[in-house]
């Protein structure tokens, strides 16, 4: 999960280390340690308390001159390190982002490889801003974060234009497809307004009869697209978010965030709600239609390399809430649901 805080510290220490670094043309190592503790309870249902690694890696990045106002770059970011258990970490096993790129005043920005897509940054704000996240509601896009060629325009008055397209060849799953992204955000003072489309056509599964192997709906084989609308709007120490998602046939979500900032302190309440679209209900026996989660965090910077937080997630539906109950070690339809669960973490960052 991406954390909004920590992913703009990095950037900021990414960028001014490159500039500083170019001279002498080394690149810019950053990287993380996170660790959280949390208590998961289901309604009815068992608890669980937990300690784990948050998501902690290790990056590497440059940039320099290609010509007058042309600016050649490169990041990669790894994690997989499992920070909290030395008996089952294998070192760095997972890639996060990689890729290469080039801008320039004039035309923007254009990079290829592993990054967030351009849907992802113009519309999830409140579903990456949480520090422990998967509880928070992602949007019903499919298109993902590797294999991807995008675009950034530079600024028209405030408008900024974005694309991307993911180049799937004939060895992928679901052989060759060419999924893509469409943005548009328009900043005017304080007021960021955000619109992306996600086509959805990277799996070829809605081709055949649109069940998995259980005979129930596969959402991966529905390649209507995804529509994302965002405003933001930013105080002095307030930031207010709203957020709406849709596509047809699967599920409308909605979403508002707060976030107030108070010398080194945030505080940040967001309420999140999802709706299964009516054909999808007809088609999945005891669908569960409804989702809806209330988040609350309270993150106190320590130094300009350390910070702790507090969050809790309040989330609730129509018996949405699955554990593994004839203990398979999988969750099925077959494992009993609940209406309601609860999580409460607590965690610290360190960054340089």
């Amino acid at each position: 999960m991406k954390k909004t805080i920590l992913a703009s510290a990095i950037a900021a220490a990414t960028f001014s280390g490159a500039a500083l670094a170019q001279e002498s043309n080394l690149p810019t190592v950053y990287g993380n340690i996170q660790y959280a503790l949390s208590y998961e309870n289901f309604d009815e249902g068992p608890s669980e308390v937990d300690h784990f690694d948050n998501g902690s890696t290790l990056g590497v990045a440059h940039s320099h001159e290609i010509a007058p106002g042309i600016t050649g770059f490169f990041k990669m970011e790894l994690e997989g390190i499992n920070a909290d258990d030395k008996a089952k970490s294998s070192g760095i096993d997972k890639l996060d982002e990689a890729y290469i790129g080039v801008k320039g005043d004039s035309f923007g920005q254009v990079w290829v490889g592993s990054d967030d897509s351009t849907y992802e940054s113009a519309i999830e704000v409140i579903g990456n801003f949480y520090e422990v996240g998967g509880y928070n509601l992602a949007g019903g896009y499919d298109t993902g974060e590797g294999d991807l060629i995008q675009y950034m325009s530079p600024s028209f008055g405030g408008l900024k234009l974005a694309a991307a397209v993911q180049v799937n060849g004939d060895s992928k799953e679901g052989g060759k497809s060419y999924p893509y992204q469409l943005a548009a955000i328009y900043s005017v003072d304080a007021l960021e307004l955000a619109f992306a489309m996600d086509s959805n056509d990277g799996k070829l599964k809605y081709s055949s009869n649109g069940l998995d192997d259980s005979g129930a709906q596969d959402l991966s084989g529905n390649n209507e697209n995804t529509y994302g609308l965002r405003a933001t709007y930013n105080l002095d120490n307030l930031s207010l978010t709203a957020q709406f998602q849709t596509r047809k046939d699967v599920e409308d979500k909605f979403g508002l965030m707060g976030v107030y900032t108070l010398g080194k302190n945030q505080f940040a309440l967001s309420y999140e709600r999802s709706e299964a679209d009516g054909d999808l209900n007809a088609l999945k026996a005891g669908d569960q239609d409804v989702k809806d989660i209330v988040t609350i965090q309270a993150l106190h910077n320590l130094s300009d390399n350390m910070y702790v937080y507090v969050e809790g997630y309040f989330a609730g539906g129509d018996q949405v809430h699955q554990w593994d109950s004839n203990g398979d070690d999988k969750i099925t339809d077959a494992d009993f649901a609940t209406d309601e669960k609860t999580l409460a973490a607590v965690g610290a960052v360190y960054y340089f």
